[in-house]
């Protein structure tokens, strides 16, 4: 199961969502009986209504990857930028170029995006990243594809 710390209120429907992922299906490719990589530990930090963006609030979270994590398929309905601060990750989306991204890097996933990758770019070194998000008030941070 994910470890989701501070939350409020406010990420009740986040955490939710978080405990449905670490229960999907493995990523493509990974055989069912294989040893389960490492979850991702993500930390709500804030989220505020954009008054001046009628129907939409602004979401920050960061996320742990320990050596080896990776994540499940998935999608945001939501603008999301991403910040690398340790270590390094790998990101994609469908149809986009697999990258490999260092602190101070970043990477953006519009609403319609599907990221088929998502994961620590090493299996010995813990790697950390920012994410703000701009969705719907209530939405998910995040939802699993199968």
């Amino acid at each position: 199961m994910l470890k989701i710390t501070k939350t409020g209120f406010p990420f009740i429907a986040a955490g939710a969502l978080m405990v449905q992922l670490a229960h999907a299906a493995p990523p493509a490719g990974h055989a069912s009986h294989a040893a389960a990589a490492p979850e991702a530990i993500v930390t709500s930090l804030m989220a505020k209504p954009l008054p001046d963006i009628p129907g939409k609030e602004g979401v920050m979270i960061t996320v742990d990857y320990p050596p080896g994590a990776v994540d499940p398929v998935h999608r945001h309905d939501a603008h999301s930028f991403v910040y690398v601060l340790e270590g390094s990750i790998v990101m994609q989306v469908k149809g986009g170029k697999e990258v490999t991204l260092t602190p101070g890097q970043t990477f953006y996933e519009a609403p319609d995006d599907i990221h088929t990758v998502g994961r620590n770019a090493s299996q010995t070194q813990p790697a950390k990243f920012i994410v703000f998000l701009i969705k719907k008030p209530g939405a998910p941070i995040l939802t699993p594809l199968q």
